[in-house]
């Protein structure tokens, strides 16, 4: 037993839009760096992928896979394409599965659905319901939670094409779904204003698009590393063994508020119903965001907590933070060398964003970078949040905080 990180929902280099860097060889390396010990494979529906996790992760015997020190969790991101009381619905569901062996016998029946190889994201011709039969079916020990459950494309509450409950979603198989992720762009308090939602785990991952991006979002767990143990916690919600999630602020992820991007048009839910869903430059339909979904299935106010509720933290990344701090971009070589010797002298990325003494960051770093650290533990951040695909801005230190003379000089060199 002991305190595991987990990001279950990530990518390889095969999904479209997604970075060259996703290999096993950086995955691994990254998820130390983090301090995230099970990370999820990604797009095991892959031929080409699947094939390269086989050649190199080595099967544990608890269900789990392992390579340079890192475990991984067989997992897969797959958009579900169908259509119900003539309306076309896009889904997209975070796979879980304990063998290659189950892995291979869930693609063969999948490839009756879809081309496996286009995409590491595959679109699957089928019901929602039917994925989860086929894969049960296969194996009881598999799980299936819809991914960034609100975001308005391919999300099981997105105002695009999603549903206002899991039942009308998976029909005769919604009781066979027991977690939803949140997504970027919402937080379990937000999921917790709706009381049909109190029976599932929310679990969160970062969804990543490259190795330096896993663990934006993550899970933390009190037990063996075992895939049973996993899974049982998450379908229990089993709060000694699922301990918390760590989260976006989710005014930063990129579809929290209503707008129109082209228009640079960003609009709060009460505006979006005022102006009649349209914006108020060109005219079209904006794109109604998470916030504004919760508003309208939420049955509890703001700030209610229901019983079993598993907690959570939000996290603002450390080159982020780093950047913020010394006001230079996140990309650049300073933050690159004090994020690295931060990480030396202090542990995993995870240890330094939660758990390091402020003692002993003072011992490592600048007090400004000090300062943002302790900001992003106590939720003294000011965001400007995102709509429409524009990711929000966050910034700890206002524009008119100057940095001290030893922070202005570190940007020096």
């Amino acid at each position: 037993m002991g305190r595991i990180v987990a990001d279950f929902h990530i990518h390889s280099r095969y999904s479209r839009a997604t970075s060259k860097d996703l290999t096993a060889e950086q995955l691994a390396k990254w998820a130390k760096i983090k301090g995230i010990a099970v990370l999820g494979t990604g797009d095991f529906t892959h031929p080409s992928w699947i094939e390269e996790l086989k050649e190199r992760l080595r099967p544990t015997g608890h269900g789990l896979l392992e390579f340079q020190g890192t475990h991984f969790l067989l997992t897969c991101e797959v958009n579900t394409l169908f259509y119900k009381a003539g309306r076309a619905h896009q889904i997209h569901h975070v796979l879980f599965a304990p063998t290659f062996e189950t892995v291979d016998r869930i693609n063969q029946e999948l490839s009756a659905f879809g081309n496996l190889s286009i995409d590491g994201r595959p679109t699957l011709q089928m019901e929602a319901w039917r994925l989860v039969e086929i894969l049960l079916g296969i194996d009881p020990r598999c799980l299936i939670v819809p991914a960034h459950a609100w975001t308005p494309h391919f999300a099981i509450f997105g105002s695009n094409s999603g549903f206002d409950s899991v039942e009308e979603c998976f029909e005769h198989q919604a009781q066979n779904i027991f977690a939803l992720e949140t997504g970027l762009s919402s937080d379990p308090a937000m999921n917790w204003r709706l009381s049909k939602l109190d029976r599932y785990a929310l679990i969160s991952n970062s969804d990543s698009h490259s190795a330096r991006r896993i663990g934006r979002e993550a899970n933390i767990f009190d037990c063996a590393l075992d895939y049973d143990e996993i899974i049982g916690a998450i379908k229990a919600k089993d709060s000694k063994r699922f301990l918390e999630t760590l989260e976006f602020f989710p005014e930063e992820g990129k579809y929290h508020l209503d707008g129109h991007r082209n228009c640079k048009v960003r609009l709060s839910p009460q505006e979006t119903k005022r102006r009649g869903f349209l914006c108020p430059s060109c005219g079209r339909r904006v794109t109604v965001g998470v916030m504004h979904r919760v508003e309208a299935l939420a049955d509890r106010p703001e700030g209610e907590k229901p019983t079993r509720a598993i907690p959570f933290r939000s996290i603002v990344g450390l080159e982020k933070i780093i950047a913020d701090a010394l006001d230079v971009g996140e990309e650049s070589q300073t933050v690159e060398r004090e994020y690295h010797k931060l990480i030396a002298a202090c542990g995993s990325e995870f240890d330094i964003l939660l758990e390091v003494s402020e003692e002993a960051l003072r011992k490592a770093t600048s007090s400004r970078i000090v300062d943002g650290i302790l900001r992003m533990r106590q939720g003294q951040v000011v965001i400007e949040p995102g709509y429409d695909g524009e990711y929000g801005k966050i910034k700890i230190f206002q524009d008119n905080e100057p940095a001290a003379a030893s922070e202005e000089q570190m940007t020096l060199f």
